[in-house]
């Protein structure tokens, strides 16, 4: 069988990986820990699903994209986010009943108590790109059927451990897909002092199913962004905490650990109190990138009692 060699390497491979993952798992839930991962919307060209799939993505008889998936100009990007992967063909997806689908959830779920969905809008409907654009200016938003997407996963299971990464352009159609299923929905406290009072990532404007961040990974750590932020925002976040901007990422993070969001979180880099040298990802660039790495010298008493501090102070136990 061609590739039959490097095939089953891989597939060793994984095994191992798998073996160990699993009892990590294991691990973790018999001492009341869940873990909580994270589902790309979309796969790459070159993996084995859409090796193994090519009828439910938009490609050329040759296997190439002729749609490729992406965001418009945004908070992030002037020119938008091109992604590259290859787009659904939701058509095809619902004749075929979802399977692709719900066999990727199942395992996501039993890999994890708890998973995200990353960039849930493209459920409701996704920005399709043409391929060979240079930029993702050029693209349309076309509609998907994560309704009967997820009412089958929900048909199957029960309540669905999923969180809706809402952020972006977001619409009121998108908004019902997320609350017809209860998913919690996300707010980033770093997008918060751009605007007025009522900006919807200000605390006082969440509402209780909502997961709170401090920052994501696609945001400079938060002492990095206090450090660079300009004007407006520098004159709102010093009013807001009555605090330098320099001195201000304890207040922030204990904002979102004070809340009424149901869950809270700060990546690594924020406990730490990391500049943008400990940044994780940079939105649009392709390389350098998910290098951090945290190491147990770096957390320092003061840190791990200043957490479970405001865990205790703030019900989050």
């Amino acid at each position: 069988m061609q590739y039959a060699e490097s095939i089953n390497f891989h597939r060793f491979v994984q095994f191992i990986f798998f073996k160990q993952w699993f009892e990590l798992k294991q691990y973790a839930n018999d001492r009341g820990i869940q873990l909580f991962g994270d589902l790309p919307l979309y796969v790459s060209l070159d993996s084995s699903d859409v090796w193994g799939n090519q009828d439910i993505f938009l490609l050329d008889d040759e296997g190439k994209p002729t749609h490729v998936g992406g965001v418009p100009p945004d908070y992030f990007s002037e020119t938008g986010q091109l992604w590259g992967c290859p787009v659904f063909d939701w058509n095809r997806l619902a004749e075929r009943g979802f399977d692709w689908w719900m066999a990727r959830l199942h395992f996501c779920l039993n890999m994890f108590d708890i998973i995200r969905i990353d960039h849930f809008r493209g459920l409701e409907s996704f920005w399709s790109v043409p391929a060979g654009e240079k930029t993702a200016i050029n693209g349309e938003w076309w509609l998907a059927k994560g309704y009967e997407m997820l009412q089958m996963l929900k048909s199957q299971i029960g309540e669905l451990p999923v969180i809706a990464e809402d952020l972006g352009v977001i619409t009121p159609e998108v908004e019902k897909l997320r609350d017809d299923f209860n998913l919690p929905g996300m707010k980033v406290l770093q997008f918060g002092f751009a605007s007025d009072a009522t900006n919807e990532h200000l605390p006082h404007n969440y509402g209780k199913n909502f997961v709170v961040y401090t920052g994501t990974h696609d945001n400079n750590t938060t002492l990095g962004w206090l450090k660079s932020v300009k004007k407006e925002e520098r004159r709102n976040l010093q009013r807001y905490f009555k605090r330098t901007r320099r001195r201000a990422l304890d207040p922030v993070i204990e904002a979102c650990w004070g809340s009424v969001a149901d869950i809270a979180i700060m990546p690594m880099q924020d406990l730490l109190r990391l500049d943008a040298k400990g940044r994780m990802n940079v939105p649009g660039v392709a390389s350098g990138n998910w290098e951090w790495r945290f190491r147990w010298s770096q957390l320092r008493r003061s840190r791990r009692i200043f957490l479970k501090e405001i865990t205790q102070k703030y019900n989050r136990v």
